[in-house]
């Protein structure tokens, strides 16, 4: 919404010969489009009271009080009448309240975030060289559809390898020679739906350290930064957000000891989810509403299974069944388990994680992987882990695809396992109901910056705002044409 309008009016230019119309551009700094106002040359008197209507009301004869020195005189005051000038008051407000100029949706050209819609991300995945679209950078919260199902009913986005951001400094200095994986920091990715974190610890420098190395040893050229920076990230984020669950997976290189004193200083010990809590045959885990009320909001896994007994951080493969990471785990139709983990469809684990990402990361290659063949795997990987959605999806560049991304395929897997719909979209959950059921809207319009797109359910999903960004289009062009014509007939 906007609570002030100022309006410019141009001298008025001639434009073809005696008594054309001649051009005045009227503009306001509101979110409505550029309207230009043609008059006739014998319309200057009346511009002038636009003038003096909109930027000098006190020079407005029919303004109390306005000085008599600036009234002109009686026989050039060219006023509309007071109804004329409430409809145009009426008309202008109207469009000021509907959406800006249509800010883009899902598969729309772009320039910059703030030129996408709500939870969309300008990302350089578009088909030409350097063209940017509009992707999906968030999922839809499952909590908003409700929270009384057992924790291992929700799907959450997950990032690999999350604190090895494009274009870091190492914290030592250093310059890194490294992989990188995401784009935006651990604060930026969790505020943007983001709820599962997969990070390297090693020690290094008498600290805990988060590294993309080799061999089981942490270099200067490979350490990005301390562990305890990230685990405060996530600290400040769960104590602003009081409702949200997070996971950390750790791919653990540190000794015995190194990582509870690092939990402890960082002040997330208070959010623990105990190991003893967790189910140990394939149960169901708490609901998801009693994990918020008592607080145990934090779930740390561990890939080093002493670590459970002598520090009390769960062994992931106790609890987590997952498929195979990198190249492997990307062939069409297959979905094998990662070598430390159960078969996919052991059912003597309740969660499962699937990862899908290459060996090498690409930003370009995730355009197209975080796509359709992400959608696709979901559903191999569901029809290997014994029909069971995936309760974590892993990524890299979460934010790149050529449309809906690893936030839609989040959303679709939601939708399945909250109210059993293609996405979460479509889910309504009803009053005393902890199952939802399907409410699948129309298609909403095809975009005017694009082509109609083909595509699934799953795929008109997407955008759960398109509808509403073309009703704004729709809204912001028949207002800004009504505005035109209450001045023409002024």
């Amino acid at each position: 919404m906007v609570d002030w309008i100022s309006l410019f009016f141009c001298r008025e230019r001639e434009r073809v010969g005696a008594g054309k119309p001649s051009f005045n551009s009227c503009r306001g700094r509101t979110p409505l489009p550029r309207v230009c106002i043609y008059f006739s040359k014998q319309s200057k008197a009346k511009a002038a009271s636009f003038r003096r209507l909109f930027l000098e009301p006190t020079n407005n004869p029919t303004v109390p009080g306005a000085p008599a020195r600036l009234r002109p005189p009686i026989s050039s005051q060219v006023m509309a009448p007071p109804a004329g000038r409430l409809l145009l008051a009426l008309v202008v407000l109207l469009g000021a309240a509907a959406h800006p100029a249509a800010a883009a949706q899902v598969g729309d050209t772009c320039s910059s975030d703030g030129g996408c819609g709500s939870g969309l991300h300008c990302s350089a995945c578009g088909g030409g060289a350097g063209e940017r679209i509009c992707t999906r950078a968030s999922p839809i919260d499952p909590a908003t559809h409700g929270t009384g199902l057992p924790f291992n009913n929700y799907s959450w986005l997950t990032t690999h390898n999350s604190y090895a951001l494009t274009g870091a400094v190492s914290a030592t200095g250093a310059a890194l020679i490294s992989p990188t994986n995401q784009e935006d920091t651990v604060t930026a990715q969790l505020k943007n739906g983001v709820r599962g974190l997969m990070l390297d610890t090693y020690d290094f420098n008498n600290d805990v350290w988060l590294c993309h190395s080799f061999g089981g040893n942490c270099y200067n050229i490979t350490a990005f930064q301390p562990a305890i920076n990230v685990f405060k990230e996530i600290q400040t984020f769960l104590d602003a957000n009081p409702s949200e669950v997070i996971t950390i997976f750790l791919e653990d290189y540190t000794a015995t000891g190194s990582l509870p004193k690092v939990f402890k200083a960082s002040g997330l010990m208070k959010y623990w989810f105990p190991v003893d809590k967790m189910p140990k045959s394939g149960g169901n885990w708490p609901l998801l509403k009693d994990m918020i009320s008592q607080n145990q909001r934090l779930l740390v896994f561990t890939s080093k299974k002493s670590k459970e007994a002598s520090e009390g951080i769960a062994y992931e493969w106790n609890y987590v069944v997952e498929n195979q990471y990198g190249n492997e785990g990307m062939v069409a139709g297959k979905c094998p388990n990662r070598g430390e983990s159960p078969a996919m469809d052991s059912k003597s684990q309740s969660l499962v994680l699937m990862n899908f990402f290459t060996t090498d990361p690409s930003q370009t290659g995730v355009c197209g992987n975080n796509s359709a063949p992400l959608v696709s795997m979901l559903k191999t990987c569901h029809s290997a882990s014994g029909n069971r959605w995936p309760n974590y999806i892993a990524v890299d560049f979460y934010m790149r695809s050529d449309g809906g991304g690893a936030p839609l395929a989040t959303d679709v897997a939601n939708g399945h396992m909250v109210c059993g719909c293609d996405n979460i979209a479509y889910c309504k959950v009803q009053a005393n109901s902890t199952f939802g059921t399907c409410v699948i809207p129309p298609p909403p319009p095809p975009s005017p910056h694009k082509a109609p797109a083909t595509g699934s359910g799953d795929a008109r999903a997407g955008d759960a705002n398109a509808a509403t960004g073309q009703s704004h289009h729709q809204w912001s062009f028949f207002l800004g044409m009504a505005s035109l014509l209450a001045l023409l007939l002024w």
